[in-house]
C-alpha cells in the first residue's frame, strides 16, 4: 500500500494566497494540517506531534517565526518548503546580496555601513540619489530615496537612533532610473514558471504600493538570470524581482521566500496554487531533495 503523504501548512493569516492554495489541496485529495503559527510551539526534546509530516510548507508573514520554525524543523530532519537556509538567504537583504554575489548574479551597487559617518561617505562615493533599506522588511515599507546630503543626514541621524540594532546597519543602493515597472518573476526549484511587470509612476513599484500587474513575457535573458538567482539562495518557492537597467540590463534586486501571487496568477493566468501542491507533493516523495 503506497504510502498517501501528509503536508502541514504554516501561516499567519489566511490570504487570498493561503485559500487557494488550501483549496488545490482539498480538491486533489490530499491531506494536509493547517497550522497557525500563533497556535503551535517546539517542545525541542520532543518532536514526535511533528514527525507525521513529510513537508511543511513555511508561509508565515513574520520573516522571524518562519526562519525559526523551519530551522527547528530542518534539525529533526522535516523537509520544509522552503528550508531555513533558503529563507535565511532571502529574508535578510544583505545575506541576499552576498549570496547573489558570490554567484556572480548582476545586482544594483550595494553598500553595507555600521554608523551613520561612514554611512554617508558610502552614499557619496555612489552618488545622489541613493536608496536605503532596512535589512529585513518588505511589501516596500520603510524605504527611502535619499536625494541630496541633508537628506542624508537626517535619515540617517533618524535610524540611529530609532532603538532596532538593525536600524544602526544601513544598508544602501543605488537608485536605478528604471522605465516606472519592475519585474516579478517567480521560481519553482530552480525554473521560472511565469513573470509580471509591477507598473507605477512612484520608484516604488510594489503592488502593496499601488504598483499594478501586466504580463512579462519570459525571455531567455530574463530566464538565464532568474535561474542564476534562485540557484545561488538554495531554490524553491521563489518570488525573483529583477531590475531593467538602462546601461547594464536585467539585474536582481530582491528575492522573496513566502512568495505572494495574489496579483501575479490572475494576470497571468497560471495555476500557481497547483504547481505548488506539485511541487510539494515532490518534495514529500522524495523525488526533490531540500534538505
Amino acid at each position: 500500500m503506497n504510502h498517501q503523504p501528509h503536508i502541514g501548512v504554516l501561516y499567519s493569516r489566511v490570504r487570498v494566497e493561503e485559500k487557494w492554495i488550501f483549496a488545490a489541496l482539498e480538491q486533489r485529495g490530499v491531506e494536509y494540517d493547517r497550522l497557525d503559527d500563533r497556535e503551535v510551539f517546539f517542545d525541542l526534546q520532543n518532536p514526535e506531534p511533528w514527525l507525521k509530516y513529510d513537508v511543511i510548507l513555511e508561509r508565515s508573514i513574520s520573516y522571524a517565526r518562519g526562519l525559526y520554525s523551519t530551522r527547528v524543523l530542518n534539525a529533526w530532519g522535516i523537509p520544509t518548503v522552503n528550508t531555513a537556509d533558503v529563507a535565511e538567504a532571502c529574508g535578510n537583504k544583505l545575506t541576499t546580496a552576498t549570496a547573489l554575489s558570490q554567484a556572480g548574479v548582476p545586482q544594483p551597487h550595494t553598500v553595507a555601513a555600521y554608523t551613520p559617518k561612514s554611512a554617508l561617505e558610502a552614499i557619496e562615493k555612489i552618488g545622489y540619489p541613493v536608496v536605503l533599506k532596512p535589512m529585513v522588511g518588505s511589501w516596500g515599507r520603510l524605504l527611502a530615496k535619499i536625494n541630496d546630503r541633508d537628506a542624508a543626514e537626517a535619515i540617517l541621524e533618524h535610524k540611529s537612533v530609532l532603538g532596532s540594532y538593525e536600524h544602526s546597519i544601513f544598508y544602501i543602493q543605488e537608485f536605478i532610473d528604471k522605465p516606472d515597472r519592475d519585474i516579478r518573476a517567480l521560481v519553482i526549484g530552480e525554473e521560472p514558471i511565469t513573470a509580471i511587470y509591477r507598473k507605477s509612476p512612484h520608484w516604488i513599484t510594489n503592488t502593496a504600493r499601488g504598483g499594478e500587474g501586466e504580463i512579462c513575457p519570459l525571455t531567455p535573458q530574463l530566464t538565464a538570470i532568474c535561474r542564476e538567482a534562485a540557484r545561488a539562495v538554495g531554490g524553491g518557492l521563489l518570488a525573483v524581482d529583477v531590475i531593467e537597467h538602462p546601461e547594464h540590463g536585467y539585474q536582481v534586486n530582491e528575492i522573496n521566500h513566502t512568495m505572494e501571487f495574489h496579483t501575479t496568477a490572475p494576470t497571468t493566468g497560471i495555476d500557481i496554487p497547483n504547481l505548488i501542491v506539485d511541487y510539494l507533493l515532490a518534495v514529500a516523495r522524495h523525488e526533490i531533495e531540500v534538505l
